[in-house]
């Protein structure tokens, strides 16, 4: 994961925090993005390849932090997990003749949590790296970069990176994120500039909550995120800098548990019959589709 933003209007706030995101809340959305997929038909030869400790179970666990609109949040019934990877996981599980069960899960705890056999799978947008490689594999099946967010009436400056020195910055603990905003800190204080103030925080509701009351200048998380969050705020929010640092979304596979080659090959057919196209559109997120997924794809 890299991780989004919020609104205005001290009513709103409540609202817009969790449009964008979940947790224990409520969330938001438009009518269109909780309707329901059309079913997937069940791969007999993808089926065979679901180890037999998970076919005898017929469900996959898989984690997900629920704030993190489109990707994954919070229906409006509170409790029912919605968004790109929620989709994409139960057409998954269906070209694989499984159910799968979605647990909202602290982002920070996922990867531990797969490794330690709590989860089958983890899905919440994250970003593919060597460094998450080590503990896990990963079926790559989106791209996305990291974008910059702020209120619509500030003007924080800058367009890359490396203009964040002496700024505060707004982050979720434990993202990708996080490390480059610390990263960057580092640089700007060895180049004799300002360092970087950097706020993380345990979910992305407290995020957006710092970005919408002054208390962060800047807001950093993946680009689809970012894109949707201004869209929903209607000019409370607006896209800053540039997006850089473009790298594959990765589903979170425990490894040695037999599930990357089943995942891999249901991917590839969901790619092939356009039902993967149809949920990235679903979510207004097409431009960051791959044709081509791949088992750890990490760039660095």
């Amino acid at each position: 994961m890299r991780k989004l933003m919020p609104r205005v209007g001290v009513p709103m706030l409540a609202v817009l925090a969790l449009a964008g995101c979940g947790g224990s809340s409520k969330s938001t959305s438009s009518p269109s993005t909780t309707a329901a997929s059309a079913p997937v038909a069940v791969d007999a030869a993808i089926a065979a390849k679901v180890p037999a400790a998970i076919k005898s179970k017929g469900t996959l666990t898989v984690a997900s932090e629920a704030q993190y609109a489109p990707n994954e949040f919070i229906a409006p019934d509170g409790h029912t997990i919605i968004g790109m990877d929620a989709d994409l996981m139960k057409a998954l599980g269906e070209v694989m003749g499984l159910k799968v069960k979605l647990v909202n899960s602290n982002f920070e705890t996922i990867i531990p949590g797969l490794a330690a056999g709590r989860y089958d799978l983890g899905a919440s947008s994250f970003t593919d790296t060597k460094e998450r490689e080590k503990t896990v594999d990963f079926v790559d099946y989106f791209q996305a970069g990291i974008s910059f967010y702020a209120k619509s009436s500030a003007n924080p400056g800058g367009k890359t990176v490396a203009d964040i020195c002496g700024k505060t910055v707004a982050v979720e603990k434990g993202t990708v994120e996080q490390e480059e905003a610390t990263k960057q800190s580092a640089k700007c204080t060895k180049e004799g500039k300002k360092s970087v103030s950097v706020l993380s925080f345990p979910g992305q509701n407290p995020v957006n909550l710092a970005i919408a009351s002054g208390r962060a200048e800047v807001g950093m998380a993946d680009s689809p995120v970012v894109a949707y969050q201004v869209k929903l705020s209607k000019g409370t929010f607006k896209l800053v800098g540039e997006t850089y640092e473009v790298a594959p979304y990765g589903i979170a596979i425990p490894k040695k548990s037999g599930m990357t080659t089943p995942i891999l090959a249901a991917l590839k057919a969901l790619i092939a019959n356009g039902t993967y196209t149809k949920i990235l559109a679903k979510w207004g997120i097409q431009s960051g589709a791959i044709s081509e997924p791949t088992v750890n794809g990490a760039k660095s």
